[in-house]
């Protein structure tokens, strides 16, 4: 397992959209192994492959949480949201690919997300509560969408602005 290097906003590949995974095979795996290690490190509830420069549909999830019947190592391939509530939830998200901050977002209250396991069987899970915020969130990433899309314009620049300042100083 090695931890890679979790990109930052505004690194282009954060708004690109990942390729489906064609092949089930230790190349994933490893990978999905190097996820879950450079999320555990950070750290982190969930990670997306394009968060590490992976463009390809993968996700992992970790809400270790003996509360939470959903807690546990969750790793997602090719997920799709094939359902989604009416019903709303706001809660406040973070990323780590945008640290330091934290807004509330409202999404769905509850998914049903369609996705293969590393091993590729299929599973069709439903999720409420923080398990369906990150999953959205995670989600989202594979299609180039940060959370900071659902901010008001004004907050968005604001921090796309602060972020975009830091690299400048940086590189």
């Amino acid at each position: 397992m090695t931890k890679r290097e979790i990109l930052i906003l505004p690194d282009p590949l954060l708004r690109k959209v990942a390729e489906p995974v064609h092949e089930f095979d230790d190349a994933l795996k490893s990978t999905v192994e190097d996820m879950f290690e450079t999320m555990y490190a950070a750290p982190g509830i969930g990670l997306a492959g394009p968060q590490i420069g992976y463009m390809k549909r993968v996700v992992v999830i970790d809400l270790a949480d003996e509360e939470n019947p959903d807690s546990g190592k969750i790793a997602m391939v090719n997920p799709e949201i094939v359902a989604m509530s009416e019903e709303t939830a706001i809660s406040e998200e973070g990323c780590l690919s945008i640290p330091e901050f934290a807004y509330e977002v409202e999404r769905p209250a509850e998914v049903t997300v369609k996705y293969f396991t590393p091993e590729g069987e299929e599973v069709v899970r439903e999720a409420t509560g923080r398990l369906a915020v990150c999953m959205q969130h995670e989600i989202d990433h594979l299609d180039g969408v940060l959370y900071i899309d659902y901010l008001s314009r004004l907050k968005r620049d604001r921090v796309v602005k602060k972020f975009q300042k830091r690299a400048k100083v940086a590189g």
